[in-house]
């Protein structure tokens, strides 16, 4: 956990109260929210990117996609550029990435995005806080939910995200 990592505070439609709150302390304000953001990296060849917690985090070594929490005044967009690059070494075009969904958790909105890449990229997963990154099939992403294998959180996000994801991931 990082005691200096900062959010903004935002409401139900996902607007910035004014408010920030410092990761970890105490008295999150009832009613409120935080953004947090993840990306579905797509190949060409309909390949999908999955990472795997560390060892060390919450929700140890289960598979879910990149993405963490966006720093206060960091856009939803900017976030979810930072996340993927900070946990893969992937760095996207912030212009490409298509939005895909917003899911609401109790206290956090999570704003899904798809990242459609040529090629085979070089995927260096961070250590810290990803064990290992696999491209796989959506059918597998499937698989993986079906078995237990996504972080917990993962269950509900993909149930509301999966169809779209899929959607807008394209054949």
């Amino acid at each position: 956990m990082v005691d200096t990592e900062w959010w903004d505070v935002i409401d139900e439609a996902g607007d910035p109260t004014g408010e920030t709150y410092r990761r970890g302390a105490n008295d999150w304000p009832a009613g409120r929210f935080h953004l947090i953001v993840a990306t579905a990296v797509v190949r060409t060849d309909g390949s999908v990117l999955l990472t795997r917690r560390a060892a060390t985090k919450e929700f140890a070594l289960a598979w879910e996609f990149p993405g963490g929490s966006a720093l206060a005044g960091e856009s939803s967009r900017r976030a979810a550029r930072r996340e993927l690059h900070e946990e893969t070494g992937l760095l996207v075009p912030t212009d490409s990435l298509r939005p895909v969904g917003r899911f609401t958790e109790a206290s956090a909105l999570l704003d899904m995005y798809l990242a459609p890449v040529h090629g085979v990229p070089d995927v260096t997963p961070d250590g810290v806080e990803v064990d290992r990154a696999e491209w796989v099939s959506w059918n597998e992403v499937e698989a993986r939910l079906r078995a237990g294998r996504m972080a917990e959180p993962w269950t509900d996000r993909l149930r509301a995200l999966l169809k779209p994801l899929r959607r807008i991931a394209g054949p």
